[in-house]
């Protein structure tokens, strides 16, 4: 069970930007960004497969967000830019095991942008966006 510690949210006008960080309790392979908006259900925004360096991001957000990752720190990073009042949400890391050989594969090859795909899950932090 992977320990998750979200940090970087708040409130921002339309436009600035926010550097969301997630630090794991251990070496997590396969990360994920997502947010949850009232009343919506929780969507992926980007992940990544640590051990090979590939990233996805969501269709919503590409151009302006981007996934990152500082392994010496078991830290995932969501750098958010030309943030719009849409992008307000509750904003969730989340790691998943993805260390067998199938799971290295799909990694490499699109990984996983569900919710329900991931078993660890970190506290939330809020960003608002005016």
């Amino acid at each position: 069970h992977v320990q998750l510690v979200e940090s970087g949210g708040g409130s921002v006008q339309a436009g600035g930007s926010l550097r969301l960080s997630c630090e794991a309790s251990s070496y997590p392979y396969c990360m994920g960004w997502f947010r949850q908006a009232p009343g919506k259900e929780r969507e992926g925004v980007a992940h990544i497969y640590m051990r090979g360096g590939m990233i996805y991001i969501g269709d919503p957000v590409l151009g302006r967000f981007t996934i990152y990752q500082d392994s010496a720190k078991n830290t995932v990073y969501l750098q958010m830019n030309n943030l719009e009042p849409e992008d307000t949400a509750m904003y969730y890391c989340a790691a998943r095991d993805c260390g067998s050989p199938a799971g290295r594969i799909r990694a490499a090859t699109g990984g996983w942008s569900r919710a329900h795909e991931y078993e660890n899950w970190g506290q939330g932090t809020q960003v608002t966006v005016s």
